[in-house]
């Protein structure tokens, strides 16, 4: 069965199956209890549910990893989001005193979502996609992840694919769960560079001196500028595209047409465009970013108390999985080759070769619950093992800092 085979009429019968035998609950709680090093981290974080016929479901919270098991098994939801950790637990937040309920931390969470480059792509628009457009989402990651990365010193980035148009960011360190709402709103405006609606024709403006950060976003969108506007897009090959290229160069550059649609022009735009810029002006910077920068949703960012689509979600309309992408292997991701949730259900009747020698020394310690152990069993028989392999990667990757943390704070009690 292709991923195209997806029928949406058949997933309240699939999404049983999947939560039974596919989900990873295991890592899940895993993740979202970040070690048990914070009391009630866990209990008190807000799940919420969309259930058949858009009912929608809040302030769902669970002490441990098995009742949240049982209570998505029973309920099935169709899409699932996560939101902050409370004050107090988030089910019970009609019992509590008022104003007293409070979102207290959360991870930094940025949303990029592909209608909102539809000013700047051709090939599809709303909520389609093709390969030549989901380069503004190879562009998106390499650019925030290394800012994040290398601006701010944050180290656990999740990526996740949203299974239809987009990206997710889940920022987990320590430092980032606990921003307040206005160092939230700092990071996200440092990152933001397009800006203004749809009538705003110039969406970036550059001035001097050009921030390190912009000058380091730059090298990474120039990587795929002329692959992804001049051939994908084509936005020198019709009037109505370079008349939109025209309206962002400043008046007094001289600009003519016939330099546009010459050959030698249309493989080196950008020499052109650097060399015809006038001392301190940055228009065929400019121009590039427009075009090419990530464009967030800001809202999402900012807000503590977010909710936020989450990973391993079953995206209703494509039937994909919501994953974790490797940013290592960023740049042959597909999308349309992120398994369904209709060929991973049917991949569970089709052992693979090789499964059965699987060694016990796979199987971790703590895990020694027969479902617990089936279910590994199972997702690794699907195409999903290889999103679960890496989400499991990215976990122990932050397991290590926190012993690595905890051992630092020991030692220092010890000094003293």
């Amino acid at each position: 069965m292709s991923s195209s085979d997806y029928d949406p009429a058949c997933l309240p019968d699939l999404l049983p199956l999947y939560y039974r035998r596919l989900f990873p609950f295991f890592q899940y709680y895993r993740w979202l209890n970040y070690g048990g090093v914070q009391k009630n981290y866990f209990q008190n974080r807000e799940f919420s549910f969309t259930l058949k016929d858009d009912i929608y479901v809040r302030y769902q919270s669970f002490s441990t990893q098995n009742e949240l098991e049982k209570e998505m098994q029973k309920m099935n939801p169709y899409k699932i989001d996560i939101g902050a950790i409370y004050s107090h637990r988030p089910n019970q937040h009609n019992t509590v005193k008022s104003g007293t309920f409070q979102a207290l931390e959360k991870e930094l969470v940025f949303d990029i979502d592909m209608t909102d480059y539809d000013d700047v792509r051709s090939c599809c628009s709303a909520a389609d996609i093709c390969s030549k457009c989901w380069t503004l989402m190879t562009i998106a990651i390499r650019v925030l992840d290394r800012a994040l990365r290398d601006d701010f010193g944050f180290q656990h980035l999740l990526w996740v694919y949203s299974g239809r148009r987009g990206v997710h960011c889940w920022v987990c360190d320590e430092a980032a769960r606990k921003l307040s709402v206005a160092a939230r709103s700092a990071v996200a405006e440092y990152l933001s560079l397009v800006k203004g609606g749809e009538e705003t024709v110039k969406k970036v403006v550059l001035t001097e001196p050009i921030h390190p950060f912009i000058s380091a976003s730059l090298s990474e969108v120039e990587r795929y500028f002329k692959q992804y506007a001049l051939k994908g897009q084509d936005i020198l090959g019709r009037k109505e595209s370079v008349n939109k290229v025209l309206a962002l160069v400043p008046e007094d550059i001289l600009f003519t047409v016939w330099l546009l649609t010459s050959v030698a022009y249309y493989y080196d735009t950008t020499s052109f465009l650097q060399h015809t810029a006038k001392k301190n002006q940055h228009f065929e910077k400019e121009i590039m970013l427009q075009y090419c920068y990530p464009r967030l949703d800001i809202n999402v960012s900012k807000g503590v108390n977010h909710l936020l689509k989450s990973p391993f979600s079953v995206h209703p309309k494509t039937g994909r999985i919501s994953v974790p992408m490797d940013v290592k292997e960023l740049d042959t991701f597909d999308p349309f080759a992120v398994p369904t949730i209709s060929l991973i259900c049917e991949e569970l009747d089709q052992p693979r070769t090789g499964e059965v020698g699987e060694k016990s020394e796979d199987i971790k310690e703590n895990e020694k619950d027969a479902a617990e152990k089936r279910r590994m069993r199972d997702y690794k028989r699907t195409s999903l093992a290889k999103y679960v392999k890496y989400f499991d990667q990215f976990l122990d990757q932050m397991a290590s800092s926190w012993k690595g943390e905890l051992l630092r704070k020991s030692d220092l009690q010890k000094e003293f």
